[in-house]
């Protein structure tokens, strides 16, 4: 094409952009009323891992609208963020920011970035409220909407996801990705509803490895809810009142849980060399495993059922960070009811998911487990 060509449709799709902008009302996840014209051409992500969203709305391009974002992607699942940029290296040049928790936040800086709207995790709320963030935003004209994935995301994700599609512009996208991801849970959900099978204990256990703390799990909510989805029972689940918590060992220990399930990542970038079992996209999945039974000899795991039959499996982390919990729900279904399973496959959801929403390929490598040896 032509480059004078290429200006006047770069240029006639801007106006029409700009002729069909609007202003409108929404109602964000902490309920908050927010005024922002839409669709929103300039966004600042409070956290890198939103992604994992603009990704379905955005596909051919995630980052086309991102003029600023928390520096935690790379770190927290360096080989998605490898993948996309591999395919999209601008993304590289986007400015970062610290975390609005922390207190790192750089408000001048995102008011010199002109964007249309900051979309924070709910989590966040407290600082940004205690910081008066979004008084000190406002008055620049910069409005801030809250999403959530982690803390309820089987209250949130949806609405999270519809507040994407509207400040976006693609409310036709967001609804397309909600309906299949309903479906695919009802695929696990439906089938227990209909067999009601007897539900194994299951412990969580949060990022197993990364610290020498024993053990983080979750409560009745996040991963805690994706083991009452998939058919067990989280023996967290009236241990931890909140979403996130620790357990002991001697908990552990008298619950006796008939499956583990650990949480895992590559986090090179936080705790080198660290016994964390690192799974994720293209990973090796013999070394993963093996890091795995490394975690059957720690005190906690003495002498209970899961160890001893080998029932200790590990996934994907950020599932609990994402819209696309349905896929790691299908995979422990898999595990704690492998008999009524038989012919559902997580893989082929997962690879669904990136051909129908994504713009990268699928890599196997997001779980392993003890019995895959066998």
């Amino acid at each position: 094409m032509h480059r004078s060509t290429f200006l006047a449709g770069a240029v006639a799709a801007l106006w029409s952009l700009a002729l069909n902008a609007e202003t409108i009302t929404i109602t964000d996840i902490a309920n908050r009323q927010v005024e922002v014209e839409v669709p929103v051409q300039r966004i600042i992500l409070g956290e890198g891992r939103q992604v994992y969203l603009t990704a379905v709305l955005d596909q051919d391009n995630p980052f086309q609208r991102i003029v600023g974002w928390r520096e935690d992607f790379n770190s927290a699942d360096p080989d998605n963020y490898a993948a996309y940029l591999e395919k999209f290296p601008e993304m590289a040049k986007i400015p970062t920011f610290g975390g609005f928790k922390d207190g790192t936040f750089d408000v001048e800086q995102a008011v010199s970035l002109k964007p249309d709207v900051i979309i924070m995790n709910i989590e966040s709320k407290q600082a940004t409220e205690d910081a008066k963030y979004i008084e000190k935003l406002a008055a620049a004209g910069i409005p801030l909407v809250y999403v959530d994935f982690r803390e309820h995301p089987f209250i949130n994700t949806e609405p999270s996801m519809r507040l994407y599609g509207q400040l976006f512009g693609k409310e036709d996208k967001a609804e397309e990705f909600i309906a299949w991801r309903a479906a695919e849970i009802a695929r696990v959900t439906d089938v227990l509803e209909q067999q009601k099978p007897t539900r194994p204990q299951v412990f969580i256990d949060r990022a197993g490895g990364y610290s020498e703390e024993c053990c983080m799990s979750f409560g009745d909510d996040n991963f805690g809810k994706f083991v009452e989805l998939a058919g067990g029972e989280n023996i967290a689940k009236n241990i931890i009142p909140a979403t996130f918590g620790n357990l002991n060992p001697e908990q552990i220990i008298a619950s006796n849980p008939d499956h583990v399930i650990v949480t895992g990542g590559m986090w090179e970038a936080y705790v080198p060399g660290g016994a964390w079992v690192g799974v994720g996209p293209g990973q090796d999945e013999a070394e993963a495993r093996r890091k795995l039974e490394a975690l059957t000899h720690r005190p906690a795991m003495t002498g209970i059922e899961a160890v001893q039959n080998k029932q200790m499996h590990a996934i994907w982390h950020q599932f609990y960070n994402s819209p696309y919990q349905f896929v790691g729900i299908q995979q422990m279904a898999k595990w704690l009811h492998p008999e009524l399973f038989t012919e559902l496959d997580p893989e082929a959801t997962f690879k669904e998911l990136h051909q129908r929403f994504l713009p990268v390929e699928y890599r196997p490598g997001y779980w392993v487990s003890l019995t895959d040896a066998d």
